[in-house]
């Protein structure tokens, strides 16, 4: 039953990553959730991969953030 849990776990982590995706936010999401899922009952596996999409996501936010935050506005130019 673990190895087939394990097994599940495993391939949607690798389906839910696009194949070129960088991997910001994914290693310390899965650090802290491989970590917090051991604590938390021995599901290491589980919670790195729920804290590898996790962080993923928080890393794709803050970089739209980022990138409308540097976006300026066009100044107008005054007609002549």
């Amino acid at each position: 039953m673990k190895t087939r849990l394990y097994t599940m776990a495993m391939l949607l982590a690798i389906a839910t990553v696009p194949q070129m995706a960088s991997a910001k936010g994914c290693l310390k999401g899965a650090a802290v959730g491989g970590v917090g899922g051991h604590v938390a009952g021995g599901h290491g596996v589980v919670g790195a991969a729920a804290g590898c999409a996790v962080g993923r996501h928080v890393a794709n936010k803050k970089e739209k953030q980022q990138v409308s935050q540097n976006q300026v506005a066009p100044k107008s130019v005054p007609a002549k």
